[in-house]
């Protein structure tokens, strides 16, 4: 077994354990509504979305086909080899440290920033243009929508069932937080499960497995049961956060967050197929949802913690994947 060969199983078992810890890192963003209303218990709600995240991992790849070869230049050889390893190592990294603390940081711009900061190093090109288009200004206008959207459904839903029996309306919008968890969990899965789809395609294209920029099915298929493995392993710490931390949620509040946060995820993967951050989406429609009652509802320190963490992902993770790859270029020179 050449090396070259040997570094690249080693990296697709690396993007798989990040797929895995994006599982149980961003499992959160599915289930931490409906369990913090009681729809479902954790162990039930974390079943659910593991299954979900499977089937969204299996219905499209072109979020995978933007990470891959949208954000860097396809790397050539050992060298490229070493830019995905340390991309890779920057994004776990920064999820480890972000999932200790409880912070709902975004997974997927921990990949890209690894992905950045690793081509920098390296003094490979980066696609400045795909950086902006499908990083940038989705991070910007995505949560923005999510917060619209979560304020203005939650409205609605206010007006339309004004003079209902407010008990049995929770009720029944307990059964329906299973629903829109679901679709929580399909999107989550069409979204970040796609990325480290990606990722493998891309090590498998710099090594000259494959001709062209395809998705393997073997490769959609093991990134999708590792990030289900993982989301039904649990993100309890950051559930607490996203469930109760932000602003206690009614059950009608806690389906309007979920399903415009679904629909966000689910569009911007088949309509535009943009890698946005299932964490950014849930938490803002969370904030819009919460500022029906009023503005001094949502904790807006916490809030606001959550916002750094954002701010910071990007140059965190590259930083972290810099290093990565001055350590591992080193080793293997």
């Amino acid at each position: 077994m050449d090396a070259a060969f040997l570094g690249l199983i080693i990296i697709v078992v690396v993007a798989l354990a990040f797929d895995y810890t994006n599982g149980f890192h961003d499992a959160a963003n599915a289930i931490a509504v409906a369990v913090s209303t009681k729809a479902l218990t954790p162990r039930v709600a974390l079943a659910l979305a593991a299954v979900m995240n499977l089937v969204g991992a299996l219905l499209s790849t072109e979020v995978a086909k933007t990470v891959g070869a949208g954000i860097i230049d396809p790397p050539e050889g050992n060298n490229g080899l070493e830019i995905v390893f340390a991309a890779l190592v920057g994004a776990i990294v920064w999820n480890l440290i972000t999932w200790w603390y409880g912070i709902p940081s975004s997974s997927s711009h921990a990949l890209i920033g690894g992905l950045v900061g690793a081509a920098l190093a390296a003094a490979h090109s980066v696609q400045w243009m795909g950086v902006l288009d499908k990083v940038v200004i989705p991070m910007i206008v995505s949560p923005l929508v999510g917060f619209g959207l979560g304020y203005l459904f939650m409205l609605t839903i206010l007006w339309t069932f004004r003079r209902a029996n407010q008990h049995r309306a929770n009720r029944n919008f307990r059964y329906a937080q299973i629903i829109s968890s679901a679709t929580m969990a399909l999107g989550h899965g069409m979204q970040d499960a796609q990325k480290t789809m990606g990722i493998i395609t891309l090590a498998l294209f710099t090594a000259g497995e494959i001709d062209d920029f395809t998705v393997p099915f073997w490769v959609v298929l093991a990134a999708a049961g590792a990030i289900s493995a993982g989301t039904y392993a649990g993100g309890f710490r950051i559930m607490r956060t996203l469930g109760r931390g932000i602003i206690q949620l009614t059950p009608a509040g806690g389906f309007a967050a979920q399903t415009v946060a679904s629909g966000v995820m689910v569009t911007t993967a088949t309509v535009f197929a943009v890698p946005v951050s299932t964490t950014h989406i849930t938490t803002t429609s969370i904030m819009g949802v919460g500022s029906t009652r009023r503005l001094s509802a949502v904790r807006w320190g916490v809030a606001g913690n959550i916002v750094v963490a954002w701010v910071v992902t990007l140059p965190a993770a590259a930083a972290v994947a810099a290093v990565a790859f001055f350590i591992t270029d080193f080793a293997v020179g």
